[in-house]
């Protein structure tokens, strides 16, 4: 089975450089960074080291990973953000219960793993907490984090028809696939603070708060069907 590694971006050019030296290379077929329209050469960087690069106009963090998805040749996908929080050196184990055939989505949690200092707000560190614990009550899934650095089987992934384009496709993806009867684990992953200045989505009041609604509205509309 093959591996694509699909990475959003958007003027992350401080960071978008050490993410892809760090990915195992060994581990993936193909690694696409799909630009949302960065004005800080993001999108050259990315090229001259060689990945695929695919422009996105239509903004939204959900769209850049589906539109990654669906250009994508592997049999899993790995998600990961371009700021550098999350370790690319976790990504066989991220894949390896897809490969034992033990699992169809793996998340990566930071609540379970190494969360070094300054890596994660505590407003962000108890929304995922929260977010996780609603997950468990409603859906039944053991869950302790909503990290977007994930493994997924293509073909299940594109079956689910995601239409959260923004801050919830990654808890649509969860729930989506919990009500689908996937089979979903999780593996401890380190987190450290990003590169390159603060969060567009923890880092402002503006994107903390659009992201627990989404978040929050996702999870509870799907625990109605």
């Amino acid at each position: 089975m093959h591996t694509s590694v699909i990475i959003p971006a958007l003027n992350e050019a401080e960071s978008i450089q050490m993410v892809l030296a760090a990915i195992p290379s060994e581990h993936v077929a193909e690694i696409l960074v799909v630009d949302g329209g960065s004005t800080d050469g993001t999108p050259q960087i990315a090229e001259s080291a060689g990945v695929r690069l695919i422009q996105e106009s239509r903004r939204g963090y959900g769209r850049a990973c589906l539109t990654g998805a669906q250009a994508a040749t592997g049999d899993i996908l790995v998600f990961l953000d371009a700021d550098g929080a999350d370790d690319p050196r976790h990504l066989p184990a991220l894949v390896r219960p897809i490969l034992e055939d033990t699992a169809d989505l793996v998340l990566g949690s930071r609540l379970a793993g190494v969360i070094l200092p300054g890596a994660m707000p505590w407003h962000q560190r108890l929304g995922n907490w929260l977010a996780a614990r609603l997950i468990r009550r409603l859906y039944g899934q053991p869950l302790s984090d909503l990290g977007p650095f994930r493994a997924v089987r293509r073909p299940k992934l594109l079956q689910l028809n995601l239409t959260e384009m923004t801050y919830g496709w990654p808890t649509e993806m969860i729930v989506r696939a919990a009500r689908q009867g996937w089979r979903l684990c999780e593996i401890p992953v380190g987190y450290r603070p990003r590169q390159g200045g603060q969060s567009k989505i923890s880092g402002t009041l503006r994107g903390s708060v659009l992201a627990t609604y989404f978040i929050l509205r996702t999870i509870l509309h799907y625990s109605k069907e």
